[in-house]
């Protein structure tokens, strides 16, 4: 009773987009893919939606191919907007809606209340040109949910989204979640991935690097951080004496060292406390996802929070 995705390979050209990908998404979860630009994310969307075929490998939602099964089984939210730009609003969720056997009143009724749940009920006859990015994507989402997929796939959710109408999707989210739902989604910002999902893997250049519990991948580097703050000695240089331990990080809060595997991540505690110095925060964490997707696939552009691709050696 999952979704299995099985030894999955897709070469467009001389681009290998994909290489012998393998995952199973459990029902009802929510699932995080993750990786930079052109790792390989939309394509293996596509071939799960039966959009694309693979040149090798099997995809199966609950012990069927996935060609095998009916459209609505998935939803599918994609990066690019797919709406028509003259057609009013309510008019196309119904026909979205009724593409996928949903009669005309029932997609209409529904597709009202997710108008007015994400607080814009007042453009269900308005042109979808008239609307802002931002509710074009909501728009977007509510034609991807309206008959009520088992498995709703989107790609880059969150873009073009203020931080209003991203905390309004998350809600939709769990809603969904809380229905009995498998969601799986594509984005960038590691801290909604951490805040929603179960599960996840780290895409690099078609090839999944890591897999795995939100928890398990945070500690599959086998090394802990430790955030440290004191009276008296912002700079702690004294760290740099300590084994084991790296400074990756000094705030105004807090500075953040990474202890690797088989040092105590005490000693840092210890080491403070025996220069006579006052601790006012000290805490030992997993490394965040962020940290584990640099290390894996490369670095994140802090300006344009853009995802730049590893340099090979």
């Amino acid at each position: 009773m999952s979704l299995i995705i099985e030894s999955v390979s897709k070469r467009f050209g001389d681009v290998q987009a994909l290489e012998d990908i393998s995952l199973e998404i459990k029902p009802g979860e929510v699932f995080g893919l993750l990786g930079a630009n052109g790792a390989g994310k939309t394509t293996a969307m596509r071939i799960v939606l039966d959009i694309l075929r693979p040149d090798s490998g099997t995809i199966a939602w609950n012990g069927r191919f996935n060609r095998d099964l009916p459209r609505e089984t998935w939803g599918y939210l994609p990066e690019e907007r797919g709406l028509y730009a003259k057609m009013n609003v309510l008019e196309q969720l119904v026909f979205f809606a009724k593409l996928h056997g949903v009669r005309s009143k029932v997609a209409e009724r529904e597709a009202r209340g997710w108008l007015e749940r994400f607080r814009i009920p007042e453009y269900a006859d308005r042109r979808a040109e008239q609307l802002s990015k931002g509710n074009q994507q909501k728009i977007q989402f509510i034609a991807a949910i309206l008959h009520d997929p088992q498995v709703l796939l989107m790609d880059e959710p969150f873009t073009g989204l203020d931080p209003v109408n991203v905390a309004l999707l998350k809600e939709a989210f769990l809603e969904i979640k809380e229905r009995g739902k498998t969601l799986i989604f594509s984005t960038h910002q590691m801290e909604t991935v951490e805040e929603l999902c179960e599960s996840i893997a780290i895409v690099d250049r078609g090839r999944v690097v890591v897999s795995g519990s939100v928890r398990d991948v945070r500690r599959s580097g086998g090394r802990q951080m430790v955030r440290l703050a004191v009276e008296g000695d912002p700079e702690m240089a004294w760290l740099a004496e300590l084994d084991g331990v790296r400074v990756t990080r000094r705030g105004q809060d807090y500075t953040e060292m990474q202890v690797t595997s088989g040092h105590n991540p005490e000693v840092v505690l210890h080491a403070a406390l025996g220069r006579d110095l006052k601790v006012t925060h000290f805490e030992i964490a997993d490394p965040s996802l962020e940290q584990i997707f640099i290390e894996h696939v490369g670095q994140i552009d802090t300006t344009e929070r853009t995802l730049a691709p590893k340099v090979p050696a």
